[in-house]
């Protein structure tokens, strides 16, 4: 019996070893890796970045839970379908199990030097650590809906339901093709954003950002883009417009990028603009492009490229692309806005999610 009492008082004091009995550290490991995006703010193993660090500090399921459902801070408050109690008990295990850190990582994202204050604010409140130092998809969703400050407010604070119902008018509008992964929120794809609380992210502060994404560097067409898995060495590629018809804006001069792996030539292409093969620095190797005059919400294109054999379905060698446009543009700076064109995933692989 003394034997016991004293493996059990040393099995309490071993890290995540009472912790890892409520839950699955290898589940939790997996699910940190996935879809979750939640180390984009604390770190890829927990060390803490823009958020606290995770890792090796003793958090029991519970506080864990309140954390995660009612944050103290800026971070956004998650429900169950985001994120079930089984699973914050797998994390929990997991990050029990991990050592301590002496010094958290450096943010993701730095404000940048100069940054208009609306800039200032969407790294100050998180936004940049995941949407990026110039809010791309943000931007896309709101010229997609042409969406007035309210109807952001509420995808702020009030995400988990009305980022639904916004992906569910633009789905109606804008059928998904066939085999064609899901959005952020719909299907069996976890929305990836919680609720932000009004009290730690004010609503000036939402204006700030709306403003600056609106009247500065300005909101983005939403475009689009699928290429398939080859039909022998034969990709399609669809582009949309997936904004609504109406209300979302319009690309004009659009141009269209599919990188060719290096070793691999282009036997033949098809669709309207196809200007032909030619080298790009920037993205260092041979680029078929085709052009496009304008891309109106609803619009849509499509484009096949044979090659002398497929690429291999390797990310840094697979087929990948880009999609650029004149307008509209940032109303100031450079015009940096780039929509990339992820590589084709193999038969019967799931979206990102």
């Amino acid at each position: 019996m003394k034997k016991f009492l004293t493996a059990a008082a040393v099995a309490c004091l071993l890290p995540g070893a009472a912790l890892a009995r409520g839950g699955d550290a290898a589940a939790g490991k997996t699910l940190w890796a996935g879809p979750l995006q939640c180390r984009n703010c604390h770190g890829a193993d927990g060390e803490g970045s823009f958020g606290p660090d995770l890792a090796g500090r003793g958090l029991s399921t519970a506080q864990f839970t309140q954390a995660v459902r009612h944050p103290w801070g800026v971070m956004p408050a998650f429900v169950d379908s985001q994120l079930s109690d089984t699973e914050i008990a797998n994390l929990t295990a997991y990050f029990g199990g991990l050592s301590k850190v002496a010094q958290p990582g450096p943010w993701r994202f730095a404000t940048p030097a100069a940054a208009p204050s609306g800039q200032q604010v969407l790294h100050d409140v998180g936004c940049a650590q995941c949407h990026g130092p110039t809010f791309d998809m943000p931007r896309a969703l709101l010229g997609g809906v042409n969406a007035d400050f309210a109807l952001f407010k509420n995808i702020v604070y009030t995400h988990t339901t009305t980022m639904p119902e916004v992906e569910e008018t633009l789905a109606a509008e804008n059928p998904r093709p066939a085999g064609a992964p899901a959005g952020g929120g719909g299907g069996n794809n976890r929305l990836r954003m919680g609720n932000f609380n009004p009290t730690r992210v004010a609503e000036s502060q939402l204006k700030a950002i709306y403003d600056w994404a609106k009247d500065d560097i300005g909101f983005r067409p939403m475009l689009q883009a699928r290429l398939s898995p080859p039909n022998g060495a034969t990709y399609t590629l669809t582009v949309n417009n997936g904004g609504l018809k109406g209300k979302g804006l319009t690309a004009q001069g659009v141009k269209i990028g599919l990188v060719i792996p290096a070793g691999i030539e282009v036997v033949s292409a098809t669709g309207a603009g196809y200007k032909g093969v030619h080298m790009d620095e920037a993205a260092k190797g041979n680029v078929a492009e085709w052009d496009v005059a304008t891309m109106a919400p609803k619009d849509s294109v499509s484009m096949t490229i044979t090659l002398s054999k497929p690429a291999p379905m390797t990310p840094q060698d697979n087929i990948k692309g880009m999609i650029t446009w004149a307008k509209p543009a940032p109303k100031s700076g450079p015009n940096k806005d780039v929509q990339n064109i992820a590589p084709p995933q193999p038969a019967g692989a799931r979206g990102p999610g």
